[in-house]
């Protein structure tokens, strides 16, 4: 469905789009929102919920509460960016071949009757996929969230590196002589702690962008843990790991990359060089069918099915998982559902945030403004392998911070391209498709 500009509109606002985002409520200035009476009760069986969820239905509830002492919301409501908010209480026709008693269905009914009644374009806001086909195959026009989007093409996902191709050699003898050239001698934009690999012939270079200086890279693990990069882009991710002044890490990659191991590699040395007190791991559970107060145990228990990932990376580092365990013991390892991280603060701790891909730009919100002094996050994450519903490769939280954070000098970000897994690991991503 095709829209006049700046034509106003109406925007049915599902469950999951609330829920996603609680701002979402009034964000959409100059236009017309109708709440179905069945996304109301639909949020409030998640107002008691820990973490976002919850959080999210409760001040949607609260909100829509006070906009009860202006005037009815059954009659609509105008707020101060010339947008109206409406509970809609009609009972709809759901159309057939849907499920009468399913809450979406009942939502898509609502958009229906009112595409008919109404003199002005409907829209259905909905982060389920599934919702969206629905209402398209009915003629219903259904639209994901945008807001929160930066990038719309995959392709142009920011990796946090570059190659270029030059015609003058004396560029990279200047940079071997030196190990520090001006970024200007590219010729091209590049972003604070963004990776360059320089081509000329048969001569090349490699080298990371510092306020408007091409620097070399050193692998500092290999003094303390004895660890030494596989391929350039794990060089790249040892150099952000490893400097101080870096306290936003993100890392993308396919299994196998190297992502976890150089991470809590890089944790490690902290720990022994005394930079930081402490390696606190969390993640977003996604259980199949029950959520993580339904399994048995305290929350070590609880976490123990997710943890594999990381006793792995001990083991091959230490054949075994008794450092883990010690360290554990000592309070030097942390892991904490990411649920469970509001109103902490981390000082003198290494933060990592394992399958970040799976967290809403929200969550990860939570996370980092919990940074506290002398602490250093990281994020991990494959963004091609989601478990979450409704987001995907462009709207996950991972890919919104790697966007948002690329153009400053605290933070910084490599994707790594290979896997080294092992030679069969390998053929199998490229051959099985």
């Amino acid at each position: 469905m095709q829209h006049k500009p700046n034509a106003r509109k109406t925007f049915i606002v599902d469950t999951s789009v609330l829920l996603y985002d609680m701002s979402s409520i009034h964000s959409f200035p100059g236009n017309d929102v109708v709440i179905p009476l069945i996304v109301l009760d639909e949020l409030d069986r998640f107002k008691d919920k820990p973490g976002l969820l919850g959080e999210s239905a409760r001040y949607v509830n609260r909100y829509l509460d006070s906009l009860r002492k202006i005037g009815s919301l059954h009659d609509g409501i105008a707020i101060q960016n010339d947008q109206t908010i409406r509970v809609d209480i009609d009972t709809h026709h759901v159309p057939d071949g849907l499920d009468e008693v399913t809450g979406d269905n009942k939502i898509i009914g609502a958009a229906f009757d009112l595409k008919k009644k109404s003199n002005q374009p409907v829209v259905m806001v909905t982060k389920d996929i599934n919702f969206r086909i629905k209402c398209d195959s009915l003629g219903v026009c259904a639209e994901d969230y945008y807001k929160d989007r930066i990038v719309h093409d995959k392709s142009k996902i920011y990796m946090g590196q570059i190659e270029i191709e030059i015609d003058d050699p004396a560029l990279i003898d200047a940079f071997y002589d030196s190990e520090k050239i001006d970024t200007d001698t590219l010729e091209t934009k590049m972003f604070e702690n963004q990776f360059v690999t320089v081509k000329c012939g048969n001569q090349s270079m490699i080298a990371v962008n510092r306020k408007g200086k091409l620097h070399s890279i050193t692998n500092n693990l290999g003094k303390t843990v004895g660890v030494s990069p596989r391929n350039k882009e794990q060089k790249f991710a040892i150099d952000l790991l490893t400097r101080d002044e870096i306290k936003l890490v993100s890392m993308t990659g396919l299994a196998g990359s190297g992502k976890t191991y150089l991470t809590l590699m890089a944790a490690l040395s902290g720990i022994h060089e005394k930079k930081y007190d402490r390696i606190v791991i969390t993640r977003s559970l996604q259980a199949v069918g029950k959520e993580i107060g339904f399994l048995p145990g305290d929350i070590d228990d609880k976490m123990s099915p997710w943890l594999s990932p990381i006793l792995d990376n001990f083991r091959q580092a230490f054949k075994d998982v008794t450092y883990f365990e010690v360290m554990r013991q000592k309070g030097q390892i942390e892991v904490s559902p990411l649920a469970f991280i509001r109103g902490r603060t981390f000082n003198n701790t290494f933060l990592i945030v394992d399958e970040a891909q799976n967290s809403t730009i929200h969550e990860l919100k939570t996370i980092i403004t919990r940074v506290g002094e002398n602490s250093k996050i990281v994020l991990l994450g494959d963004t091609d392998q989601i478990d979450t519903p409704y987001l995907d490769s462009l709207s996950n939280g991972l890919t919104i911070v790697v966007e948002k954070f690329k153009e400053y000098e605290i933070a910084g970000h490599i994707t790594l391209l290979k896997g080294e897994r092992s030679e069969l690991a390998t053929l199998a991503s490229q051959v099985i498709l």
